[in-house]
C-alpha cells in the first residue's frame, strides 16, 4: 500500500555540525546537493537520492490512481503521482523548517537543510546547552507534521466523492501523520530519541546518560522494523517485498544514526577525573614588539600572550605564522604573527569540562586563553591537546 511506503520512507531528523565559514556553493558542490533556495536565510539543498525516492513514489502511486479513478488516463495518473511526490517533499521541508526556525529562535545557527532519499535533515551548528532547548527543537518538526496532517485531512473531508484529487489530499494527510508518528518513536536519530534524551538529561543532569538511553531506543526501533519486515514475508502480504526493502534500509539508517550520535557524544563528553589544569599549557606574556624569533624560542611548550605598550593584549602568538615570519624576517615584531583574542576564545579556569568541550568544538580556533576569575591569564589550551585527551578516553 502506498500509505505504508510513505510512512516508512520519509524520516526526519536534525544533526549538529561544527564548521567554519565557507562559500555556500563550494560546500554544495563538495557534498553533491542541488541548491534550491534559502528559507529564513537557511540554504535548502536537494540531494541526488531524493529523485530516487520520488521516482519510487510515482511508480507505486500511479497504479493506485487508476484503481481509485478508472476514468483517468495513464498520463494523468503519472502527473498526479508526481504531484504527490512534490507535496510530500514540501511537507518534509516544512517539518525541517520547524526544527530550524526553533533553533534560530533559541540562538543556535543552522548550517543548512537537506532533503534526501529517506526524508530530510536540519544541520544545527551548535549543540543545545539545555535539555529544554533540545526537546523544543526536536518536537517542533513533528508538531508541524501533525498540523499539516490535520489541514489536509479537513481538505479531504470537504470533498464529497472520492476521486483522484481526494486521493492526493488524503494520502498527503496520511503521509504527514505517518512522518509525525514514526519520528516520535523514542530512539536516536529520530526526533523522539532526541526528546527522550532531553528528558533523561533533565532528570539526571547528564547529557551523555540521555544519549545512551536514546541510542538503546534506536536499537529497539531498528529491531522492530526488521521484525515487521520479516512478518510481512511470512504472512505473504501484498506489499511484502516493498516493505522488506524499505524496512531494512530504514533500520540501517536508524542504526547508523544512533552509532553516530553515540560517537559524537563521546567526543564531546569531558573524561572523568580529568581537570582543565592538566591540559592547560603555561602562559608567557611578552611585549608585542619583541622580535618574532625570540618570541618563537620562548614559546616552546608554552602559550604566548603578546601585550602592547598600552597594556592591551595584541593576541596569542601563532607558532606556524611565527615560524614563517622568522624564516624571512627574524627581527620583525612578534605582533605580526599574533592571532587576536576574541571573547569566544577565552575560557574561565572554573568552567566545567563539558562547557569547555562545547566551546572548543563550536569555535574555529587552535588556541584558547584560560583566565582566572580576575581576568588574568592562567594558561593556554590548545585544540590538539583536548582532542588527544578525548581520543584517549
Amino acid at each position: 500500500m502506498i500509505g505504508r511506503v510513505t510512512a516508512s520512507t520519509h524520516l526526519s531528523t536534525y544533526s549538529f555540525a561544527v564548521v567554519t565559514k565557507v562559500s555556500w556553493r563550494r560546500q554544495v558542490g563538495r557534498d553533491g546537493g542541488l541548491p534550491l533556495f534559502r528559507a529564513a536565510g537557511i540554504p535548502v539543498l536537494l540531494a541526488p537520492s531524493w529523485w530516487l525516492g520520488s521516482a519510487a513514489i510515482v511508480v507505486l502511486y500511479a497504479p493506485l490512481v487508476g484503481r481509485i479513478a478508472p476514468g483517468i488516463s495513464g498520463l494523468a495518473g503519472v502527473l498526479l503521482a508526481a504531484t504527490f511526490a512534490v507535496f510530500l517533499g514540501l511537507s518534509v521541508l516544512a517539518h525541517e523548517l520547524g526544527h530550524s526556525l526553533v533553533a534560530l529562535r533559541l540562538g543556535l545557527p543552522v548550517r543548512r537543510l537537506r532533503l534526501f532519499l529517506l526524508g530530510g535533515v536540519s544541520e544545527v551548528m551548535r549543540t543545545p546547552t539545555r535539555p529544554g532547548h533540545e526537546g523544543m527543537i526536536a518536537a517542533a518538526g513533528p508538531v508541524v507534521s501533525i498540523v499539516l496532517a490535520g489541514v489536509f485531512a479537513l481538505g479531504a473531508m470537504a470533498i464529497p466523492q472520492p476521486d483522484a484529487v481526494w486521493l492526493l489530499i488524503a494520502q498527503t494527510a496520511f503521509a504527514n501523520a505517518a512522518v509525525a508518528v514514526f519520528n516520535l518513536l523514542p530512539g536516536l536519530p529520530l526526533d523522539g530519541g532526541r526528546i527522550l534524551r532531553a528528558g533523561v538529561w533533565a532528570v539526571t543532569g547528564r547529557r551523555a546518560t540521555g544519549t545512551k538511553a536514546a541510542v538503546a531506543g534506536g536499537g529497539v526501533v531498528a529491531a522492530a522494523l526488521v521484525v515487521w519486515a520479516v512478518w510481512g514475508l511470512m504472512a505473504g502480504t501484498e506489499d511484502r517485498w516493498i516493505r522488506f526493502g524499505v524496512c531494512l534500509v530504514t533500520a540501517w539508517f536508524v542504526v547508523a544514526g544512533a552509532r553516530g550520535e553515540l560517537a559524537a557524544e563521546r567526543k564531546r563528553t569531558w573524561p572523568e577525573g580529568l581537570t582543565l589544569g592538566e591540559l592547560v599549557r603555561p602562559v608567557l606574556q611578552l611585549p608585542a614588539e619583541s622580535p618574532v624569533s625570540g618570541a618563537l624560542t620562548a614559546s616552546a611548550g608554552r602559550g604566548v600572550v603578546l601585550v602592547r605598550a598600552d597594556g592591551v593584549a595584541a593576541g596569542l602568538l601563532d607558532r606556524e605564522l611565527a615560524q614563517r615570519l622568522a624564516a624571512t624576517s627574524p627581527h620583525a615584531p612578534a605582533e605580526q604573527a599574533a592571532v587576536p583574542i576574541r571573547p569566544e576564545t577565552v575560557l574561565l579556569e572554573n568552567e566545567t569540562g563539558d562547557e569547555v568541550v562545547e566551546r572548543v568544538q563550536g569555535t574555529a580556533a587552535w588556541e584558547y586563553l584560560v583566565v582566572d576569575l580576575e581576568g588574568r591569564p592562567a594558561g593556554v589550551l590548545r585544540r590538539e591537546d583536548l582532542k588527544a585527551a578525548l581520543d584517549r578516553r
